[in-house]
């Protein structure tokens, strides 16, 4: 599909072009030649280059084309701006203009051919970049900036003219572009004396990631900021997969309005979480009105945000709401540590959090917020309290939260309760929310903490809530350290606390579902391959057809056209039976009472036939026949099915099912490629999950024959996804444990 709305061509238009040329989608990855087993079943990539980004970050040489120093011109100061950047970065600058000897009293170009060496880097301050993408290609330029807006962002000529501009790129042959409409975010000034893991900054709107730069201020390392805009060419996955490859980059923060490519950006996060690196991000779009927004400034397809929300969730990149969310979640992921010992086999690493505190109150309050969150309080042991009544006074409670009753300051009592709490096996985050200045037990609290953080390899945070924020406690000694992470609301310590929690636990984990993707059709594809009738909505008789060819269970079943090879039929399957009206445009028999249930005798099974066709010829219903079904009366019913995302392609769905459906909406999706955990994490989302461990004196679901109907969908939505616009299993009866899951009903629309 081409994306008219921003302009570029999806994973999905790739492969149709490629079909269309002739090609098999297999010669065409991310445009350059496909390598063995590059591809899944759908013709989708499973790996992607990382973009030798170096020379765009640290270029030797820049050409600045329309450079200038006439005052007044806004071309002057980004010129000027250019000219420092160089400076720092050690490159060589070259101005370029046609009317100018020179600029800033450097000779000038009249064109980039002119210039007196290949550039790395080509800043175009031009208002229309197309007419110089062929001359930048032939002189071999790596990368080129353009700033101009007005494309699409703008609408639909504003697309055309991106299109256009996205086309002359894929043609050069090597050249990369970053833009349009973007700005000089990348060529800051970045501090140069701070040390520690870094955070590298993308974003689609330079202001908004103002903040996250902004936290140098306060002693936190950035080492790159992508200003993406429009994305014609390079895209936040590209920087994301650049980035995760960088030794300096502790966690990658990301404001993104709209992902232009769904595969690339799940193979890049899926790069991030082999390598271990988080990525933080804020995507806008989860309402209407967001959606909207994002649309009309960068020109991007948001995507529906629950398939987004899912799919960032599957690859553990972590989505916050809030840009000082993005600030300090990002921060804490960047200076947590690695374990320095590896537990044991099937042994998991502390999450025990303990929040200690010079006050009761304090302690109780930021315990019930981590708790209502979801963080683990664990209660210590009555070793462990016995050893911190040593230097706490009996009468405190030290049992977690830990109410030191004001921290000791005059001797060696404060690291060793710190010390003693970081060392119990069970705990892995240390917390002391320290409401306000209390000088000098809050500056020697504060100076004990980020000893003990030096000391251990364990998290230790610290909730600075003094409004002020001008003390030396929380200025100079807290964010002086690397190693403390420092909040200033509870609320966002417990949010970062959580992300990091779950992304050690996560990347622990992790198994790249790339890597066992299929590759190969299955035996079930020829099969199943014959049924489909492109643009049309298959009867409920050919979709159970379409199931079975993939080894899903269906009840026994007849089609039959005539009262009385329903009875012949009614006696094969056995009493009691349910008779449905089959046709290819029904979509909803119940509602128009085409389902007649609960069937025990001949009699009943003429008079049904009659009513069901009665029914249809008044409602102008065509039938392919009526089918007689088995009665599968005892179970849970759930609804498992695919549908196709505009980003992202087939989508996976399964939730609580029935004729109430779309009432309840408790569901969960996943984008595959995806193994059986996240089949089985599906499931724990569902609000309706105990439904499946047996309530009120039924017996626990067959949970395991569900999770391979998900997993057997899956396949299917990978082999038949571009050619089935829809799929809907409803519902889907799973039965007690042991004795398997059977498909009631089932509705697919062929693409």
């Amino acid at each position: 599909m081409l994306g008219s709305t921003h302009g570029t061509l999806t994973t999905d238009s790739r492969r149709a072009r490629a079909i269309a040329c002739g090609e098999h989608p297999a010669q065409v990855v991310h445009g350059r030649p496909a390598e063995a087993g590059d591809l899944d079943v759908s013709g989708r990539p499973l790996y992607a280059d990382v973009p030798d980004l170096d020379r765009f970050f640290r270029p030797e040489s820049v050409a600045v084309v329309g450079a200038s120093d006439a005052e007044g011109r806004p071309n002057t100061g980004i010129t000027r701006q250019l000219l420092a950047w160089s400076e720092r970065v050690g490159a060589r600058l070259h101005p370029v203009h046609p009317t100018r000897e020179s600029v800033f009293g450097l000779p000038c170009a009249p064109s980039v051919a002119d210039l007196p060496e290949q550039v790395d880097l080509a800043v175009l301050l031009v208002s229309d970049p197309l007419p110089l993408i062929d001359e930048l290609a032939e002189a071999k330029v790596k990368f080129a900036v353009a700033f101009a807006s007005g494309f699409a962002e703008t609408g639909a000529e504003g697309a055309a003219a991106q299109e256009r501009l996205a086309a002359a790129v894929a043609r050069s042959d090597g050249l990369r572009l970053l833009g349009p409409n973007t700005n000089l975010n990348a060529f800051e000034r970045f501090r140069e004396d701070l040390d520690g893991p870094a955070i590298a900054l993308i974003t689609q709107s330079g202001h908004q990631g103002r903040p996250v730069f902004a936290l140098q201020e306060l002693g936190i390392r950035l080492s790159h900021w992508a200003p993406t805009g429009n994305e014609a060419d390079l895209e936040t996955a590209d920087f994301i997969s650049y980035f995760a490859e960088r030794p300096e980059v502790g966690a990658i923060a990301a404001y993104v309005e709209g992902l232009k490519d769904g595969r690339a950006f799940l193979l890049a996060a899926d790069r991030a979480a082999r390598r271990g690196v988080p990525v933080v991000a804020v995507k806008v779009g989860r309402t209407e009105t967001g959606a909207r927004t994002a649309a009309s400034h960068t020109g991007k397809l948001t995507g529906a945000d629950a398939v987004v929300d899912a799919a960032m969730r599957q690859f553990g990149v972590i989505r916050v709401d809030g840009l000082d969310e993005l600030q300090d979640t990002a921060t804490l992921l960047a200076r947590s540590r690695r374990p320095r010992t590896t537990p044991g086999a099937g042994e998991p690493r502390p999450e025990g959090v303990v929040v200690y505190s010079i006050s009761g109150g304090t302690g109780a309050h930021f315990a019930d917020l981590a708790t209502e969150a979801g963080l683990p309080l664990p209660t210590l042991s009555e070793a462990k309290q016995t050893e911190l009544h040593q230097w706490i006074p009996d009468y405190l409670n030290v049992a977690n939260p830990v109410d030191n009753g004001g921290h000791p300051v005059g001797d060696w009592r404060g690291p060793r309760i710190l010390d003693a709490i970081l060392d119990d096996p069970a705990v892995g985050v240390l917390i002391c929310p320290i409401t306000g200045p209390f000088p000098p037990m809050s500056d020697k609290l504060a100076q004990d903490l980020v000893a003990a953080a030096e000391r251990t390899d364990k998290l230790v945070c610290v909730v600075w809530g003094s409004p002020v924020g001008t003390e030396a406690a929380y200025r100079e000694t807290l964010l002086g350290s690397s190693r403390v992470a420092t909040f200033r609301t509870f609320a966002n310590c417990i949010t970062a606390v959580r992300a990091h929690l779950d992304h050690t636990r996560f990347t622990s984990a992790y198994r790249s579902p790339f890597d066992e993707a299929p590759r190969s059709p299955s035996p079930s594809f020829r099969k199943a391959k014959a049924l489909m009738r492109p643009g049309q909505q298959l009867s409920e008789h050919a979709a159970k057809q379409l199931l079975r060819a993939y080894g899903i269970r269906v009840p026994r079943e007849q089609l039959v056209t005539s009262a009385a090879a329903a009875v012949r039929a009614a006696s094969l399957v056995g009493y009691p039976v349910v008779m449905k009206a089959s046709g290819a445009r029904i979509a909803h028999k119940t509602e128009l009472g085409l389902v007649k249930v609960g069937l025990t005798s001949a009699s009943q099974i003429r008079d049904a036939y009659r009513e069901l066709t009665d029914i249809a010829r008044y409602e102008d219903v065509s039938l392919d026949g009526v089918l007689v079904c088995q009665m599968v009366e005892r179970g849970v019913e759930m609804v498992v099915g695919v549908t196709h995302d505009d980003l992202f392609g087939p989508t996976v769905t399964v939730g609580l099912g029935g004729v109430l459906v779309e009432v309840l909406r408790d569901s969960a999706v996943r984008v595959p490629p995806f193994a059986e955990d996240q089949a089985h994490a599906m499931l724990a989302e569902l609000r309706g999950r105990a439904l499946l461990d047996g309530v009120r004196g039924a017996p626990p679901a067959d949970v395991d024959a569900l999770v391979e109907v998900v997993l057997r969908v899956q396949r299917m939505a990978l082999e038949l996804g571009d050619e089935i616009a829809e799929l809907d299993i409803n519902p889907l009866m799973v039965l007690p444990r042991g004795q398997g899951a059977v498909a009631l009903d089932a509705l697919a629309v062929c693409r």
